[in-house]
């Protein structure tokens, strides 16, 4: 199997270099080597590489400069998906492509299942949401899942911020009412392949007849405040910490460009049935990330 990743360099696209090894031959791309924004060039890399399997991980993802990027972000997080979902439909390849938590208002007080009505808040959530409609009417062989509150020990994740503010300041504020899923990068990249190797001998026919949208991200659901806590208590670096206050804080403390939802934990219970696959405790998927 020829595998094409793009977004090598992010978060999730790290951890599936790692991975997809074990499933076939893999062309992983970063933006240096195509910029998903020039819409040609996807075109003609997908053209030239003729994979059986397209993973997108790449992503504009910075919420609040999105506000003011608003045709890169369309580019990156609407187009480039729909181009990629085209090229594996005449082509007869299997699309994965990632969402986001932030297609939703918040409103709600109970995790948002995929039949839920969307009502993104902000440029980035418009701009996700766009995406996965261009892959639906593409069709074919395509999988979408929307995850939430990605994270790894790399690059500027929460957890990272956190350490690092721990590590510099002695009060700290986190905000205490927004909710979702964190979620453990090495944990997503790995629910992904072991679906994709269950079923890699016939990964095509069983793909176009589940197709659709899933929602796939840590089991349960906590605050920033909550989780910040639990990534302290974590700490590798423990002795390192300077920080002696933790203090919950609203959103409304904390004003940015961009508006977040405030409730947007994921009910991953139509995954799960569908493909039999858990994704771990997020509080358990915390504490093994942290002894990596």
């Amino acid at each position: 199997m020829r595998i094409v990743l793009f977004g090598r360099n992010g978060q999730l696209g790290w951890e599936f270099e790692r991975i997809l090894p074990l499933l076939g031959e893999v062309i992983a791309l970063e933006r240096s080597e195509v910029d998903v924004s020039d819409i040609q060039n996807v075109k003609k890399i997908l053209d030239q590489v003729k994979p059986n399997l397209i993973i997108n991980t790449s992503a504009y993802t910075n919420v609040d400069r999105a506000e003011t990027e608003m045709e890169r972000v369309m580019k990156v997080n609407a187009l480039a998906p729909a181009v990629m979902a085209e090229t594996a439909h005449k082509t007869g390849a299997v699309f994965i492509h990632y969402s986001t938590d932030y297609v939703f208002d918040g409103a709600s007080d109970v995790p948002y299942t995929e039949l839920d009505r969307t009502n993104p808040l902000n440029v980035y959530g418009q701009s996700k949401l766009i995406g996965e409609e261009n892959i639906k009417q593409a069709g074919d062989a395509y999988l979408i899942l929307r995850t939430s509150w990605v994270y790894s020990l790399r690059g500027n994740s929460f957890v990272n911020k956190v350490l690092g503010w721990a590590h510099k300041h002695e009060s700290l504020k986190i905000v205490s009412d927004q909710i979702s899923n964190p979620t453990w990068a090495r944990m997503l990249a790995g629910i992904t392949s072991l679906l994709l190797a269950q079923n890699n001998a016939n990964l095509l026919e069983i793909v176009r007849e589940k197709r659709g949208l899933y929602h796939v991200a840590g089991r349960g659901y906590t605050s920033r405040y909550e989780w910040a806590k639990q990534i302290l208590a974590n700490d590798p670096n423990l002795r390192e910490q300077v920080v002696r206050n933790l203090e919950a804080a609203r959103s409304e403390d904390f004003p940015t460009p961009a508006l977040r939802p405030l409730f947007s934990a994921l009910d991953c219970t139509r995954f799960e049935d569908t493909f039999g696959l858990i994704m771990p405790n997020w509080n358990g998927a915390l504490k093994l990330a942290m002894t990596q």
